[in-house]
């Protein structure tokens, strides 16, 4: 078993809590702080202190992925909301329930007659 939860018993060993970065040295047996949404990854300092270059190198890699991405869905959810304004204009009858006419509707001048 590689992954714990807050609150179980767990043996000797260094456990991470890769969310927060939070490290629990156990000496012998121990109960892991955290609720059940704690999560716990039993790993050696060796391995996370080996671990990090290559997970900084992933990240340069798939950086221009995740910016190309990024742009894509930002454009899409603007077309998208565009054309879901444009809908709701074109099927809208009038009904305007932001604004209240409690003193009637403002009549237009007329001139007057001599």
């Amino acid at each position: 078993m590689l992954t714990y939860k807050g609150g179980h018993t767990v043996g000797k060993g260094t456990y991470w809590d890769l969310a927060n970065g939070r490290r629990i040295d156990v000496a012998s047996e121990d109960v892991l702080a955290g609720g059940e949404t704690a999560t716990y990854v039993r790993m050696s300092s060796a391995v996370m202190l080996v671990s990090g270059p290559f997970i900084g190198l992933l990240y340069a890699i798939l950086m221009p992925f995740i910016g190309i991405a990024t742009a894509v869905v930002l454009a899409v959810r603007k077309v998208v909301g565009g054309l879901h304004n444009l809908v709701t204009k074109s099927v809208s009858f009038g009904w305007q329930p932001d604004r209240a006419h409690l003193a009637g509707k403002k009549k237009e001048k007329k001139e007057e007659k001599k």
